[in-house]
């Protein structure tokens, strides 16, 4: 983790740390408010998540192909400006009276639309800032100042939004997004696209996942990622109902049970790159692959009391530790396997994938509390996910030799004074 990577990375990844910080300051803002301030019902808050995870996806489908085709920083910093501008809307509206619930979807929609093309430009503009053998390392400086804003940022978010109301920390949010798209501003390295003549065709929009699906090891990773990602997250509010709710649980408890354990993500994305220089790529994503896999499993034991909260801040910090050390891996695996004439598209389709995903079983998961309780329902998430790890690549297969695809190699484009845009999400379409 010492290693230098150069002072655009670092650029790079400070304006990648204020905007990350930001996001999970805001964590939880929107149902907040939506409870608070609109006094929505839980199935209107249940809604503004699900429908704004699957409605930004679906928008976002055509941006992959477009972003492929344009220098990545001048995307980086318009899709920026575009969520600063949504984000800033809510604490204004808010000021006049005016704020809807329609408004905070639309937001929603927008700012998550936004985030997937963001994503997509960051993902192939790191992978043409850093050298192929250090992109591990940079992956995993990512994961670790993810996971320390997770552990930290929802405390403070909830401590702000006791004392200045329930919009201070969408507006931190909206003003991180400014400053990270200043700071990158300093690069001062060039840029990369792949030209091509015309406007985006309906064939490039599943470019991405036609790559994904003929590509043996990112077909795995794609759909055992995926599948992980969305079991766990269909958990999350069934596990704030059961803690909260039937288990009594208060608001500290609750925020300690989830805040502590993101510690244990940056420890796992510092131990990523040891151990895969002692044992190897493919046996470190296995390994941790199949462990991120069982220890969910764990809350099905979940019972109120002390015990309870133990329980849940041992199995989150087990958890988050293998995913610390697997989620680098997994982004720098998927970097290195496409090539720099598709990166921008298979990483805007694998974020609308995940992102769907989610949506749908969220949505499926809170059906089946409805009928059978929170603690079943997450009890079943638990034995489900161990079939996961049988998606798992089976073999250290090569990366393939390519520069681009059949007449389409990767172009260049030659550095500005004053560079544009900056990482504000996680450069392979993590947390943003």
């Amino acid at each position: 983790m010492r290693e230098k990577l150069g002072a655009d990375f670092g650029r790079l990844w400070s304006a990648y740390a204020i905007s990350t910080y930001g996001t999970w300051l805001a964590f939880g803002a929107f149902p907040l408010i939506a409870v608070r301030v609109l006094d929505s019902s839980a199935f209107a808050v249940s809604l503004l998540e699900a429908a704004g995870l699957a409605v930004a996806a679906l928008v976002a489908i055509p941006l992959g192909p477009w972003v492929e085709h344009r220098p990545k920083r001048p995307v980086m910093i318009a899709t920026d400006l575009v969520r600063f501008v949504a984000l800033a809307s809510v604490p204004v509206a808010y000021a006049l009276g005016l704020l809807s619930y329609g408004q905070l979807l639309l937001v929603a929609v927008v700012s998550g639309s936004a985030g997937i093309a963001f994503g997509a430009a960051s993902g192939a503009y790191l992978k043409h800032l850093v050298p192929g053998d250090r992109l591990l390392v940079a992956n995993g400086r990512f994961e670790g100042t993810a996971w320390v804003a997770t552990a930290v940022g929802p405390p403070l978010g909830g401590a702000l939004v006791g004392l200045l109301g329930p919009v201070v920390t969408v507006t931190a949010d909206a003003l991180s997004y400014l400053l990270s798209a200043l700071a990158v501003r300093r690069i001062r390295g060039g840029d990369v696209a792949t030209p091509r003549a015309g406007g985006v065709r309906g064939a490039d929009l599943l470019a991405g996942w036609r790559f994904v699906r003929h590509e043996p090891v990112l077909r795995r990773l794609f759909l055992n990622s995926v599948l992980v990602g969305a079991l766990i997250t269909a958990t999350v509010p069934l596990l704030a109902v059961l803690l909260l709710g039937e288990y009594g649980f208060p608001a500290w408890q609750y925020g300690l049970a989830f805040g502590l354990p993101a510690l244990g993500g940056f420890v796992g994305a510092r131990l990523s790159p040891r151990l895969v220089r002692r044992f190897g790529r493919h046996r470190v994503m296995t390994a941790s692959g199949w462990l991120r896999s069982v220890f969910p499993l764990g809350l099905a034991f979940l019972r109120p009391g002390v015990g309870g909260l133990v329980t849940v801040i041992v199995v989150e910090a087990l958890l988050i530790v293998c995913m610390g050390v697997f989620n680098p891996l997994l982004a720098t695996e998927r970097l290195r396997r496409a090539p720099p004439d598709r990166t921008a598209r298979v990483l805007a389709a694998w974020s609308v994938g995940s992102r769907l995903t989610q949506a749908t079983l969220t949505v499926g998961w809170g059906v089946l509390a409805a009928l059978v309780g929170p603690l079943a329902a997450i009890t079943v998430s638990g034995v489900l996910l161990l079939a996961t790890p049988l998606l798992l690549p089976r073999t250290a297969r090569p990366v393939p030799v390519s520069s681009g695809g059949p007449g389409r190699p990767a172009v260049r484009w030659p550095g500005r004074a004053a560079g544009h845009a900056r990482a504000s999400g996680h450069p392979d379409g993590g947390p943003r």
